[in-house]
């Protein structure tokens, strides 16, 4: 990569990790359906302007169907869940968890489309998956907490939330191949308002809502849905899908340096360690890594 995509893919890691943080600061005063739509129709008006001035609506009309179908499993539900997650759970270990998303995406990819995984890709599988049931043990309290959330389902949530990122890359491999990226990123938030709007209407805050609150899902659908869906398809476009896809590894260390630095959450070693061997997995699930090949017999 150019100096320049490093340091756009150094943003987008900056700006996905500190998705995490502001739905810690957004959760409690707006509750997960609220501020997941407000989060949704903020990028929607930033989007849909900028497809129509690139002369692509005529794409989202073509595709509508399929594109409505992402926007619930890859926008709308996982971001409810991770919301609920945010009421129990720290910023650095939503994050570590939302590392799982390629290795969910390798698993459909073997048992939906029948993809060949490798030895190493199996034992990638294993290693992350065994990295999440680590992490988990020790984390996975029942005490409910605010929203009647434990940390037990906060976990669960975000395991949730992950495998519908896995499944949604495979429905978009699937069904929208070809199609135009910046189509795909707005349509799909436009049908995920749609979906969210009445039960975000039912849950919406009965109290007042607090400024930084406000700030918080402002900068959740303007910064970390908005202008990241425009950073990485920049980067796919300059840089290649494979580059752009490493992004996943930045996540977890910005979104841990940020709920450090202002919520005051200090990551733990089991955590740090936990985030390792998801990473690991996810290297080599995803093929980034690859296990070294069987030397022929001599």
């Amino acid at each position: 990569m150019k100096a320049r995509d490093q340091l756009e893919l150094l943003l987008l890691g900056a700006i996905w990790g500190a998705s995490f943080l502001f739905m810690r600061l957004g959760a409690a005063d707006f509750g997960a359906l609220a501020l997941s739509f407000l989060r949704v129709a903020g990028a929607t008006l930033l989007l849909l302007p900028l497809l129509a001035w690139r002369g692509e609506l005529p794409v989202l009309r073509q595709h509508w169907r399929a594109i409505a179908v992402v926007g619930v499993i890859n926008s709308a539900l996982p971001f409810v869940l991770f919301t609920l997650a945010a009421l129990v759970l720290t910023t650095g270990l939503m994050a570590v968890f939302n590392a799982t998303a390629p290795i969910w995406g390798a698993f459909f990819a073997w048992v939906w489309l029948g993809e060949r995984l490798d030895r190493g890709r199996l034992l990638g599988l294993a290693i992350g998956i065994s990295g999440v049931v680590g992490l988990a043990w020790g984390k996975a309290g029942f005490t409910v907490g605010a929203g009647g959330m434990s940390p037990a389902l906060g976990i669960a949530a975000c395991v949730g939330a992950t495998a519908l990122y896995g499944l949604a890359a495979n429905y978009t491999r699937k069904r929208l191949t070809g199609v135009a990226p910046m189509a795909l990123a707005a349509g799909s938030q436009l049908s995920a308002t749609a979906v969210l709007a009445l039960p975000a209407l039912w849950a919406w805050p009965a109290v007042p809502v607090s400024a930084t609150a406000w700030g918080a899902a402002l900068l959740l659908a303007v910064l970390c849905t908005g202008l990241a869906y425009v950073l990485y398809f920049r980067l796919i476009a300059h840089a290649g899908a494979t580059n752009a896809i490493s992004v996943t590894f930045l996540i977890p260390g910005f979104a841990i340096a940020w709920g450090w630095l202002i919520m005051g959450e200090k990551p733990t070693a089991g955590m740090l360690a936990g985030c390792a061997v998801i990473l690991l997995g996810t290297a080599l699930a995803t093929g980034l890594l690859k296990w070294p090949a069987r030397a022929a017999p001599i």
